[in-house]
């Protein structure tokens, strides 16, 4: 059972005991252990296994990790069951529908019987909702809204759930003698976003041992076909997985093919068309003599078409065959271009690491500095920093910087965005601070125009630098909030501000347009990973598949400047 289940188990409790009405304090100690197991870097099930105190997790006392471990080791809870039995059935359906809380899913569960998504979407569509006593029109649409984002999660996963699990399979096989070639095709490999089924493609000198130890994986659930080169399974987790060995020789024609996009393949097909060749999995036939070229690898493939090599992330028909054919495609942002990471947290809020463990992280991957940029006050939830601890955090880094060498700590802080549009921190504790990102975590059902206004006031404010995950999307639970992102980007080029690319998988925010369209206006984007622990440093890498989809290069990202050159753009810029 992963960390997130087991938040999640909690969260509905605390809806649940919100719904009996319960003491407010005791409510409020199960959304804190919600939001301490969700970041908790280490997995709770590991915990257990090695015997270790829960109570060393924030918030957590000895009765929640009583719970937890029965949770963790039957798979059940008890107090969970006893608890979900005191209401109608359903509800806890209606609860995991984002921006339906306990009072809500009350009044559709009590007043209309509602007890499934099913029946919510089929009220809606039929007035009932917006008929409800000071329910109308707007909330009611908002839930169908919201109805659709669940089923899209239903059907496809996102990239930070799948790529771990995949990661793990192939470097399982990997180790199997013979095998030369294995990765992953298909979106995982454009590292689209959200994916569907997973292909993975692959060579070795004894296909079948390698199709053997895949279907007996310990992650393998139910085997749909088995072959002598190909197996389809269902991994834990829900993840169909497809595998395919190939020959040697033919690998890189059907890593072409198979990686795709559908559009990205047809366009080279018509170009193939016009030079009187066929394009297949197999490779490429010339027609006048029905003769095939196999391709060992993908390079092959695009430059016997007369291409540049095509990064998969630009794959998508968006004009990247054109620019191909130019010779113009750009050399993309990757990982080892960054220096620095410029929104993190400690455990002065909500993260799980003092200072200087993050500074050391940092250091020990290569980068020349960090900014902490700890929650500000509004985030009650979060322990945000007050104007007082601001001040002496500062002083707790600016200690730090004369302890450590090789690393650059910055004194930052992420200020919430109050409704109004104004930051939650004074200018004269601001002004003291190295960076000030600034971000919206309440209010986040306002209109179009009111939530466009309210960022736009923090971008034209002089102490904000970046704004941090623009439009506060997560994956799969929460849409964006309405907001004219156009606007945004364009004040921000006005107003010489950095975009955000948030790397927390649940995130990735700025999307892949909306960055593109970022760096077309000329703004200048950060790939940040809101890490909360040291081990999510590692995020950095999903804000990179981020960027290279937005065909963005190392010039156009912050953080890839040196140290040197990151100081004199701050002055440049202020």
């Amino acid at each position: 059972m992963k960390n997130t289940a087991i938040a999640k188990v909690f969260s509905d409790i605390a809806d649940l005991l919100e719904l009996k009405g319960e003491n407010t304090f005791k409510i409020r100690a199960y959304q804190k252990v919600v939001r301490a197991i969700e970041h908790y870097p280490k997995e709770i099930k590991i915990m257990i296994e090695e015997g270790e105190d829960l109570r060393n997790i924030p918030g957590v006392g000895e009765a929640i990790a009583k719970k937890t471990t029965e949770l963790v080791t039957t798979g059940k809870l008890g107090y969970y069951e006893n608890l979900k039995a005191e209401f109608p059935e359903g509800i806890t359906n209606l609860l995991a529908i984002p921006g339906i809380g306990p009072k809500t899913a009350n009044r559709l569960s009590g007043e209309l019987g509602i007890s499934s998504v099913d029946t919510l979407e089929q009220a809606v569509k039929s007035g009932q909702v917006a008929r409800l006593f000071r329910l109308g029109d707007k909330t009611a649409d908002n839930m169908l809204q919201q109805i659709q984002a669940l089923r899209r999660k239903d059907q496809r996963t996102p990239i930070g759930e799948a790529l771990p699990t995949v990661e793990e399979i192939l470097g399982a096989l990997r180790s199997i003698p013979g095998v030369r070639n294995l990765t992953a095709a298909g979106s995982l490999r454009r590292f689209r976003e959200t994916l569907g089924d997973i292909d993975l493609m692959g060579t070795a000198d004894n296909p079948g041992e390698v199709i053997d130890a895949f279907v007996a994986l310990p992650r393998v659930g139910q085997v749909l076909a088995r072959g002598l080169t190909k197996a389809s399974a269902i991994v834990s987790g829900g993840l169909q997985v497809d595998l395919r060995m190939v020959e040697h020789d033919s690998f890189g024609s059907l890593l072409q093919y198979f990686t795709g996009s559908k559009q990205h393949n047809i366009s080279l097909r018509e170009r193939g068309r016009r030079q009187g060749l066929k394009l297949s999995e197999y490779g490429i036939t010339t027609v006048a003599t029905d003769k095939l070229e196999k391709f060992a690898l993908e390079e092959e493939f695009y430059h016997r078409l007369g291409l540049q090599y095509i990064p998969p992330e630009l794959r998508e028909a968006q004009g990247e065959v054109e620019k191909a054919e130019q010779g113009t495609i750009p050399e993309l942002v990757e990982l080892a271009d960054i220096k620095g990471d410029l929104h993190m947290h400690t455990d002065w809020s909500d993260g799980h690491n003092s200072l200087e463990e993050m500074a050391l992280a940092a250091k020990e991957l290569g980068y020349q500095y960090i900014a902490i940029t700890d929650h500000s006050g509004g985030r009650g939830i979060a322990h945000g920093l007050g104007a007082e601890r601001v001040r002496e955090q500062i002083g707790e880094i600016r200690a730090l910087n004369e302890r450590l060498s090789g690393i650059r700590v910055f004194s930052g802080i992420e200020v919430d965005i109050r409704a109004d549009g104004s930051l939650d921190l004074p200018h004269e504790v601001l002004f003291d601070l190295d960076i000030v990102i600034a971000a919206v975590h309440s209010a986040m059902n306002q209109s179009e125009e009111r939530m466009t206004k309210r960022v736009l006031s923090a971008i034209e404010d002089p102490d904000v630098d970046i704004i941090a995950h623009p439009t506060g999307r997560l994956l799969g639970e929460r849409e964006p909030v309405a907001m004219d992102l156009e606007a945004i980007i364009r004040a921000a080029a006005k107003n010489n501000k950095i975009l955000e690319i948030n790397a927390m998988p649940a995130r990735l925010d700025l999307n892949d347009i909306y960055a593109s369209r970022a760096r077309d206006l000329g703004v200048k984007l950060a790939i940040e990973t809101d890490a909360h622990s040291t081990t999510h440093l590692g995020f950095m890498r999903f804000g990179i598949g981020v960027a290279r989809r937005a065909w963005c290069e190392p010039k156009h990202i912050l953080n890839t400047l040196p140290l040197g050159e990151l100081l004199a753009f701050w002055e440049r810029n202020e």
